[in-house]
């Protein structure tokens, strides 16, 4: 294990430095004279990622996808047209990730998948509060961290649960980010709960300013944690012979080609989040369904179809990484940014989710906590959770 874990940090440096120096193949660590590791070239990458799965024959409604909004087609084509777009583009995601994973671990691999997804989430909420939509945002926000916390996370351990009997992952790593998801809720609850007991105004948007940047600052915090101190915590021991006999991409190039690909995926998440409120427009679906579940399941698509497909790979760590990362990724980076680019613009975006939002976070996040602190997962267990998911998608309906 020591080999692989030296041999991480390089594999981080190098992606850290992403200049000549990511260049160099890495040698494993304390393997005195081992062979550099050899690289996928071009044509082995575009066998490897085009070629693995019939869906991709889907790829070629991208373009149309993407110039739907433009040219102003209807809202149902252009729903139909990026969901469709989105498919193949999630089966790849996924593909890339596991790539990365197997390059530089997969903490590494997990978190940079979320990364990027929610580097296009931060976009999207700036766009937002350019135009003043608070609400809209902490709808966003909220439901964002709702659908991978219950119905990702459940459906992964769901369907993983009907392929193999139990299935097991670092629960300390699980439970590290449980407890910094019930200490962004404590940041909601206060600015919420202030709203209840004083008219003042300003107040719970102070409060919110201060815990915003003590929530980005711990997030800063927990990344040292997860990738330099105790990096042991987010992985499970490796079974032996687990290695596979193809070449690996690049760990540079396949983060390049994970933010290409999540930037085409924005695109058409955009055009499909776009298509979804027109299209409810004229069916008198509730506001809050809308935003609070809709959407976040629609933009977040190709998030949960990655998380799935390692989870049937039996990859729960990987599979934890992007669902329960994203989260915690969410919650102390994404909110927190939230909170300050409105800051910087002079839009009120504060904290205070209103206590049905932060209640219902809150019950969901220690429903989480307990179910993933065992660190084995079975079917059973994510039935709850979509259970879970359920109800709260009842509650936002019926208001």
């Amino acid at each position: 294990g020591f080999e692989a874990m030296s041999q991480d940090k390089d594999g981080y440096a190098a992606l850290n430095r992403k200049d000549q120096e990511a260049q160099k193949p890495l040698e494993p660590g304390g393997a005195a004279g081992a062979a550099p590791k050899k690289y996928a070239g071009p044509a082995a990458i575009f066998r490897k990622l085009i070629f693995d799965s019939p869906l991709n024959v889907l790829l070629l409604t991208v373009p149309f996808g993407i110039a739907a909004p433009r040219l102003h087609w209807s809202d149902q084509a252009n729903f139909s047209l990026n969901f469709l777009a989105i498919l193949p583009m999630a089966k790849i995601l996924g593909s890339i990730t596991e790539e990365l994973a197997d390059s530089v671990g997969e903490t590494l691999g997990g978190l940079l998948n979320a990364s990027f997804g929610n580097a296009v989430e931060m976009l999207l909420s700036a766009f937002a509060l350019r135009k003043g939509l608070v609400t809209v945002v902490q709808g966003s926000l909220l439901g964002s961290v709702l659908s991978n916390l219950l119905l990702v996370l459940g459906m992964c351990f769901f369907f993983g649960g009907i392929k193999f009997h139990k299935q097991k992952y670092n629960a300390d790593g699980a439970r590290v980010q449980s407890n910094l998801l019930l200490l962004s809720v404590l940041a909601m609850v206060i600015p919420s709960l202030v709203g209840l007991v004083t008219d003042e105004e300003g107040v719970s948007l102070a409060m919110s300013r201060g815990a915003a940047i003590i929530l980005a600052v711990l997030y800063g915090l927990y990344l040292i944690f997860q990738l330099g101190t105790h990096k042991d915590y987010f992985e499970t021991q490796a079974e032996d012979g687990a290695e596979s006999e193809e070449e690996p991409i690049h760990p540079g190039v396949a983060s390049m080609m994970l933010a290409v690909v999540t930037f085409a995926v924005a695109i058409c998440s955009e055009g499909l989040v776009d298509s979804v409120e027109g299209i409810t427009e004229n069916m008198g679906i509730s506001e809050h369904f809308i935003g609070v579940i809709l959407l976040p399941i629609v933009g977040n698509a190709a998030e949960h179809l990655t998380a799935m497909d390692v989870a049937l790979k039996n990859k729960m760590d990987l599979s934890l990484g992007v669902a329960l990362g994203s989260s915690s990724q969410i919650a102390l980076l994404v909110v927190p940014f939230s909170v300050c680019a409105g800051w910087a613009i002079g839009v009120p975006m504060d904290l205070n989710f209103r206590p049905l939002g932060t209640g219902i976070l809150l019950v969901t996040v220690l429903i989480v906590g307990s179910v993933t602190s065992d660190g084995e997962s079975n079917w059973l267990e994510g039935a709850m959770l979509i259970a879970a998911y359920v109800m709260v998608g009842l509650t936002f309906w019926t208001m």
